[in-house]
């Protein structure tokens, strides 16, 4: 793919992110911002059996911050709890499309996946 697709890529789910909104009933949820930028996100997860049933986002942010949530959101439904809470930044990285970001844009990129961890070990917790 181009850096133009990816770029499209990005844009889209910024304009028209998915899983934005909230769970009626959540078993964790966690909310974390990026001084940096302004970046806030905060993530809901439904976890069953080990496995995230279903996850939503709200908050606003950059176009990275977001179409990060989004895309992430996507991936991780029906994913083993252990095998997300494994990801890193180059997973996030290849969601978006991207080779590589400036420090700056990788606070923006990975604010989702931290808020998303913690959502689930908040969740644990609970359990």
């Amino acid at each position: 793919m181009s850096d133009d697709l990816y770029r499209e890529l990005i844009l889209d789910h910024y304009r028209h992110p998915s899983n934005f909104g909230h769970l009626k009933a959540p078993t964790g949820k966690y909310r974390d911002s990026n001084s940096n930028c302004g970046d806030v996100i905060q993530m809901e997860v439904r976890v069953e059996n080990g496995k995230i049933e279903d996850v939503m986002f709200t908050g606003v942010g950059c176009a990275v911050c977001i179409a990060s949530a989004s895309l992430l959101t996507e991936n991780v439904k029906g994913k083993n709890v252990e095998k997300v809470l494994e990801m890193g930044e180059p997973d996030v990285l290849a969601l978006l499309g991207l080779k590589s970001i400036t420090p700056e844009r990788a606070k923006c990129a990975m604010l989702p996946l931290k808020v998303l961890k913690m959502s689930l070990l908040q969740e644990q917790k609970q359990a």
